[in-house]
């Protein structure tokens, strides 16, 4: 069985496409299939920020090919998992839910590292480098756990 996992943000150029190139670099394709998108609309078809794009590089990490989508009920169908990066997208992501099997799906990625806690990966879109760090380590350390939860699986 191939798990699906979906990372989601609010415009799919900043922490969700790190979280996706993240988690790929530790799972095999053949067993887990990582993707990610936004709630907002803003970004369709957009490559990552530049910023994750180089925070991503510097830890051998290619994200240049993802391109923004946006979140969409079919996600629901279509993924095991769904990450989001904050209690806002979280919001967004299960007002869309047509059912509580749709909502047991939708998590938030920190609680892997603070369970019950629901703290936000905070957006650096406005930050300087050191935030799009700091989102690097935050969501590499929650996806260490996410992989060894889904070995399990």
């Amino acid at each position: 069985m191939r798990v699906k996992v979906l990372m989601v943000c609010l415009g799919n150029i900043c922490r969700s496409p790190l979280a996706e190139g993240i988690l790929k670099a530790k799972v095999d394709p053949n067993k887990v299939f990582v993707d990610s998108a936004g709630t907002s609309n803003y970004h369709i078809g957009s490559s990552p920020d530049p910023r994750s794009i180089q925070i991503a590089a510097k830890y051998n990490i290619d994200i240049t090919n993802q391109r923004g989508r946006q979140f969409t009920q079919k996600d629901f169908e279509d993924f095991d998992l769904i990450f989001a990066m904050d209690t806002s997208n979280y919001k967004n992501i299960v007002q869309q839910a047509k059912n509580e099997t749709d909502k047991e799906k939708v998590h938030l990625i920190l609680n892997k590292l603070t369970p019950e806690e629901d703290l936000d990966v905070p957006d650096p879109y406005y930050g300087g480098v050191m935030g799009f760090e700091n989102v690097y380590k935050m969501l590499d350390e929650a996806t260490d756990v996410i992989v060894k939860e889904i070995s399990i699986l």
